[in-house]
């Protein structure tokens, strides 16, 4: 029996061909690598575009019963998304369940590769040998002190051990609350602010921040508006994710 990354048993069958994602980023890795399997994902799975599968509601709220309707092979989780009274209630259900846990660039290419061919029973895809050619091969750039937000009213910024973190620490750009005890602390603005920061980082989610809202509320600091799949989704996204965040943070100014 293979155990998932946090070292929980998961019954797989021998052959697998039902799959229920319930994390975006886990969905899109199956349905790339092999649609066939893909039998539900929630609300929140808006990727591969076009994406038709039954819907299974969202990462924070999945409906077990219509899960287990599914009759799947195995479900596959994750510690950042999913809450553990949902997980132990598919599993007292007698449902399979997988659960990543990924904190970093190079948790997550080994995660992936782990869930597709222990959890999912299918072949490492050439995509996920290119996302770590394309890791490998990064040169940072100038380095730059960032904070960056993933939310508003409150605000809330990425803290420590998170993968947000790591993808930008790898393309040089240092998190000025990974020191933080929380991984996602909220702080005040004006705090946010005075925190010795030359660049703030805003994704469009988990919080749509955009041009018109978000930047004016750091006046004098350079600000990027970045692809929030880029750089909060472990899957194929990381294939193209240096090359786009590196754009988009070379774009960075002042509002």
């Amino acid at each position: 029996m293979s155990v998932d990354d946090t070292g929980h048993p998961v019954p797989v069958p021998g052959r697998v061909r039902r799959v229920v994602s319930i994390v975006p980023s886990l969905t899109e890795t199956v349905a790339v690598t092999a649609p066939d399997l893909l039998a539900g994902a929630t609300d929140w799975c808006t990727r591969p575009e076009g994406l038709d599968v039954p819907r299974v509601k969202g990462t924070k709220n999945p409906d077990v019963e219509k899960i287990a309707g599914l009759r799947p092979d195995v479900v596959l989780g994750s510690t950042e998304e999913n809450r553990p009274a949902d997980i132990e209630a598919m599993r007292a259900a007698g449902i399979p369940v997988w659960m990543t846990e990924i904190r970093t660039v190079d948790e997550a290419l080994t995660s992936l590769r782990r869930m597709l061919a222990e959890a999912c029973r299918v072949p490492v895809p050439g995509w996920l040998d290119e996302a770590s050619r394309v890791w490998s091969d990064i040169t940072p750039h100038e380095p730059r002190a960032a904070a960056i937000p993933i939310w508003r009213r409150p605000w809330m910024v990425v803290g420590r051990d998170t993968f947000t973190g790591d993808v930008l620490r790898r393309l040089g750009v240092s998190n000025v609350y990974a020191g933080h005890p929380d991984r996602y602390p909220k702080i005040p603005l004006g705090e946010l602010n005075a925190a010795g920061a030359d660049l703030v980082v805003l994704p469009d989610e988990p919080y749509e921040f955009t041009e018109d809202d978000g930047p004016e509320s750091f006046p004098g600091l350079d600000v990027a508006l970045v692809d929030g799949r880029h750089l909060t989704w472990y899957g194929p996204s990381p294939v193209d994710a240096p090359a786009a965040l590196a754009q988009q943070l070379a774009g960075a100014r002042t509002y």
